[in-house]
């Protein structure tokens, strides 16, 4: 039986939101229940901050879930919008939409627990830093969600822009490989983000005379760990609004697919990676700030040369889209 291009249309709308809110939930609620242990641990070390501690976990919790929130969002609207255009070029971009929130989603919902569990822990710690470590709960928590909302924006473009006057072929294929690039490569640098922001929690229970030196140290390798998301959105910008010439062969479309492919996964690794030297240099810091300097230093050449491996997938990107 031949398919009419509304039904393969409607197809992509509904494989795309089912992936986006089923792949969108598995990071919020890791985040929400690492929160939620570490808010145990600290009611069990001091019960009668339990009602404080209750609080900063809901606060954690709700910072988390908006990672999946956009993803709800999103597969509603994929799930119940109206697509006036009968271009198969929207099934493509459809389901490219899906991919990027689904996978954009599940990076910022784990690392955004990271910081609200070590502040509920902090708080048992330090009941006068309350006020210090939720503001600091919140800063790393939002610099978490960055990768999430770009995956939004990539989704957004991929769903409400008309590319009914390009090439199909190989068209189809970069703006699904525009998905996967923004999709995948946003969750390392979500997933890092919170090792960072979790740290900083942590070394500001553990020495609150460092809260200004820590919270400057997490934001620099917040800012580096974010890097990867950064390449992967490049791709995706460049995929989607890149005018492909008309063909009839089939590399060209697998040279873009492949694109949003080396450029997604090659992101998860250096974000992380990214997260892991923010992580030390951070909780080093609260311990011994008078090495700062040379603490922070010290993670930005590690950081820079694992980001190198980013650097590697969206170079072979950039030449599978320019070059092949």
């Amino acid at each position: 039986m031949e398919l009419e291009p509304q039904i393969i249309i409607k197809i992509a709308a509904y494989v795309g939101g089912g992936l986006c809110m089923g792949v969108g939930a598995v990071g919020a609620a890791i985040g929400e229940g690492y929160t939620a242990a570490l808010a145990n641990e600290a009611i069990s070390r001091n019960k009668h901050l339990s009602g404080d501690i209750f609080k900063s976990m809901l606060v954690g919790q709700a910072i988390a879930e908006s990672a999946s929130i956009f993803a709800l969002v999103i597969a509603i609207l994929l799930l119940f919008m109206d697509v006036p255009v009968h271009s198969l070029l929207k099934a493509s971009a459809l389901l490219g939409a899906g991919i990027s929130m689904g996978f954009g989603a599940m990076g910022s919902g784990v690392g955004s627990g990271f910081p609200g569990g070590q502040a509920c822990k902090g708080i048992s710690r330090q009941p006068e830093m309350t006020g210090r470590l939720t503001t600091n709960m919140l800063i790393g928590s939002a610099v978490c969600q960055t990768p999430a909302i770009f995956a939004l924006v990539v989704a957004l473009i991929l769903m409400f822009i008309d590319f009914g006057n390009v090439a199909f072929n190989p068209t189809w294929a970069a703006l699904l490989g525009a998905g996967i690039s923004m999709g995948l490569s946003a969750i390392g640098s979500g997933f890092g983000g919170g090792m960072a922001g979790g740290a900083s929690c942590e070394g500001i229970a553990r020495n609150p005379e460092t809260v200004t030196s820590v919270t400057t140290t997490m934001l620099v390798g917040q800012a580096v760990t974010q890097t990867p998301c950064i390449f992967g959105l490049l791709v995706s910008f460049i995929l989607m609004f890149k005018a492909f010439p008309e063909t009839t062969a089939l590399s060209p479309s697998m040279a873009r697919l492949g694109a949003g492919i080396s450029m997604g996964f090659g992101g998860i690794g250096p974000g992380i990676g990214n997260g892991m030297a923010a992580e030390g240099a951070v909780r080093w810091v609260a311990r011994n700030v008078k090495h700062q300097n040379e603490l922070m230093r010290t993670m930005l050449v590690g950081q820079a040369v694992s980001q190198s491996t980013a650097i590697y997938a969206m170079v072979v990107s950039l030449v599978l889209i320019f070059v092949v």
